[in-house]
């Protein structure tokens, strides 16, 4: 991964995760000393507070706390291939090996390659071949012959730089002796030249006036080796030289637009050495670097050129052969091949929805039970039963909570698995990775994933929510393709489905096809196999009374045929579903046990029908046919199937246009709402005049308003107040 990649993930997951003060601090820093090594660029630098703007709030805080973090990192260079380093024991597989790892040489199999010095020696003529294949003659030449010591070593000074290589050339061609023209080179050291020209002004990097080639050195390994390896990789190498000691001199061609462009360049030519067997020695990597001049004496050895233009002739020929080689792609197949012996279809895992293997987008609003949702799919799966209307194939199952401390998201299983009815025969085929506080963008999080379930065989991995572990902006669709690609590969690696959950888009979802309403780039509709998308419904006052009235002559009903045989035989049809009727039966039934335990049980149930939200899953397959949308009720903390279908004919929030919403917001029935508040009114007073007078601010407590509105609800239903004790007309119970 690059600096700049791994700066823009880490920016982005941590901004999300809303630790803006935090993240600013750390990974500003960080990026100051990442500039000030030369790892990133100015323009970097400016593109990554732009985004680190755009994902705060507080656009012009999170600027000025940027630019402060960035000023402080300068201080202290970070050096990437180190902090990589760092990094790397913690990486269960190395994600950069998307094509192949760049493998090319098997070790194994290496077959040195000799290294001979020339029939004869001429130091002149290896020197001006050497300046000839690397140099223009108006371009000016850097080569140091003299030293100094240091800690035991004798190391180059800066040397000359103020003479071109057409000046050099003609000087050789006159004196025939290269210490006339370079000077005097000591022969237990040897001479230095830089490969890339310079302006004349100095040796550093911002002198180097084209990014022309890059060193490659390793004196790890036999030079024969070194030599084998460099042509099997085909590297184009302009000129190769013997170093006159342990390593051979690769001077590659690079041909790079700009320093940056050079770092990355050089970034990918040392990974495929590395990962081809070869260490590199990385302090090499910069233009201005110094390499060995041929035609000189090092001790007993000679610097001599071993080879000229090796391996490919430009880097964008080598670039291009080095990912063909590693193109593990298959190949085309006729149909005509396999037409009488078609493979076997993956086998189901949820029926009629996914199948094993497969990826699948649960997508909803904010705050809609997504992860009960979630939760009971997974209990579905673990003990082989069913999920919503469809059959699930038993199997283990991965939950990677990203969202819930640990505690809430263990208690919130048990309390779905009891919610369901299930008994936990199949625990084991649960397990949680709990990572709230500690998720890292998807790109680093699939290798952990991968390696940590590579034993364990799930059948599922479900990740709640993807916006913790989203890489770049969820609408740019070439940033979202890429993150999307994690998933296939978990699903390739695990021999599992990914079950992935994001949010919706802002605003009324209604009037947008199911798979266009998650948020961010439309490949979220495009990339899984099974897309289930969950909208709410628009419940109408006339609705929820019904089901109020239900919910309370289920539970009156319950209550009798706990405590009284045959009652039912005196009961008629239309009684069982009258709220009224079956109050005033139990009422004449139960007598005084109505009152004290009956009754504190109704407002409670009014309540629990209030607070139920209603639901449409709307499903989209690739591998099966469209299915009919299911519609729910959730009822804390699991959903449950509408059987009788009274949601049927209700709309999705924004279904109807808005000034048809407006216009049935604004009819909204008056008389409708005050039944209702008569209704609590009754039930809040049945419960507390048990306990003796009901007073107003006890009525107030009981029904969660104020002290003034009760009063208003009291003086509507006709009562009174008399110093501070709430009394009713008659002494009788009304309704009844």
């Amino acid at each position: 991964m690059r600096p700049y990649d791994y700066i823009s993930n880490r920016l982005t997951g941590e901004m999300c995760e809303g630790n803006m003060h935090a993240c600013l601090r750390d990974v500003g820093r960080m990026a100051g000393g990442l500039v000030a090594a030369g790892h990133l660029s100015e323009a970097d630098l400016a593109t990554l507070c732009e985004i680190a703007e755009s994902l705060a709030i507080n656009k012009a805080e999170a600027g000025t706390k940027w630019a402060e973090a960035v000023s402080f990192g300068r201080r202290e260079p970070v050096h990437w291939d180190q902090h990589e380093a760092s990094r790397r024991p913690d990486q269960a597989l190395d994600w950069g090996d998307e094509i192949g790892g760049y493998r090319v040489v098997d070790k194994n199999w290496l077959e040195p390659v000799e290294v001979a010095e020339p029939d004869e020696w001429n130091p002149v003529q290896q020197v001006s071949d050497y300046l000839s294949m690397l140099f223009a003659s108006e371009e000016y030449v850097g080569f140091v012959t003299e030293s100094f010591e240091k800690d035991g070593k004798r190391l180059p000074t800066r040397g000359n730089y103020s003479r071109t290589a057409g000046e050099l050339l003609a000087e050789l061609s006159r004196y025939k002796d290269i210490g006339a023209v370079f000077g005097d080179v000591n022969p237990d050291v040897g001479a230095w030249v830089r490969f890339n020209p310079l302006d004349g002004q100095g040796v550093k990097d911002a002198n180097v006036t084209d990014f022309r080639f890059a060193l490659v050195e390793s004196d790890a390994m036999p030079i024969e080796d070194q030599r084998a390896i460099y042509e099997q990789l085909e590297l184009p190498i302009a000129v190769m030289v013997h170093s006159g000691n342990k390593s051979l001199h690769a001077i590659v061609r690079i041909e790079a637009d700009s320093l940056s462009e050079y770092r990355r360049r050089v970034d990918l030519l040392y990974e495929v050495c590395e990962k081809n067997g070869l260490p590199i020695d990385r302090q090499n990597r910069n233009p201005s670097r110094l390499s060995r001049l041929p035609g000189v004496m090092r001790g007993e050895n000679r610097q001599f050129i071993v080879a000229r233009s090796v391996g490919k002739p430009s880097w964008s020929a080598w670039e291009d052969w080095i990912e063909a080689v590693n193109d593990d792609l298959p190949d085309p197949e006729p149909l005509v091949d396999v037409w009488s012996n078609l493979p076997p279809l993956a086998p189901p895992l949820i029926d009629g929805v996914l199948r094993q293997g497969h990826k699948m987008l649960v997508s909803g609003p904010s705050k809609a039970g997504k992860s009960f949702l979630l939760i009971e799919m997974c209990i579905a799966i673990a003990e082989g039963q069913r999920w919503l209307v469809w059959d699930c194939t038993q199997g283990r199952v991965l939950y990677v909570n990203l969202e819930l401390d640990r505690a809430s998201c263990l208690h919130r299983f048990r309390d779905v698995y009891i919610a369901m009815g299930l008994p936990p025969n199949n625990l084991a085929n649960i397990d949680i990775w709990n990572l709230r506080g500690k998720a890292v963008p998807m790109d680093r999080l699939a290798p952990k994933l991968i390696r940590r379930s590579l034993k364990k065989r799930y059948s599922a991995v479900v990740i709640d929510p993807i916006y913790k572990v989203i890489t770049g902006d969820e609408n740019a669709a070439d940033k979202m393709a890429h993150f999307c690609n994690q998933f296939d590969r978990v699903c390739h690696e695990l021999q599992a489905a990914v079950i992935y959950c994001h949010h919706h888009s802002k605003g009324y979802q209604g009037q947008k096809r199911s798979m266009d309403r998650a948020s961010g780039s439309g490949v979220f509709a495009r990339d899984p196999d099974a897309l289930l998308d969950l909208i709410e419904l628009t419940v109408s006052e006339e609705l929820r009374k019904r089901q109020e009235n239900d919910a309370i002559c289920q539970l009156v009903a319950g209550e009798l045929d706990r405590r009284l045989r045959g009652w039912r035989d005196h009961t008629s049809e239309g009684d069982l579903r009258s709220e009224s009727e079956m109050r005033a039966i139990a009422a004449r039934m139960l007598g005084d046990t109505y009152t004290r335990e009956v009754l504190p049980l109704i407002f409670p149930a009014r309540q629990e029908v209030s607070l139920r939200s209603a639901w449409r899953v709307e499903g989209t397959f690739r591998e099966y046919p469209r299915a009919e949308s299911v519609n729910l009720w959730f009822r804390y903390p699991r959903h449950h199937i509408d059987t009788v279908e009274v949601l049927k004919d209700c709309n999705a929030h924004g279904e109807e246009p808005p000034w048809q919403r407006a216009g049935k917001t604004a009819k909204a029935s008056a008389s409708t709402r005050k039944q209702d508040r008569q209704k609590k009114l009754d039930d809040a007073f049945g419960v507390l005049q048990a306990d003796g007078d009901v007073t107003i601010g006890g009525l107030a407590e009981y029904l969660d308003v104020s002290v003034r509105s009760a009063r208003d609800w009291v003086k509507e239903a006709g009562w009174t107040i008399t110093n501070g004790v709430v009394l009713q007309p008659t002494a009788a119970e009304e309704g009844f």
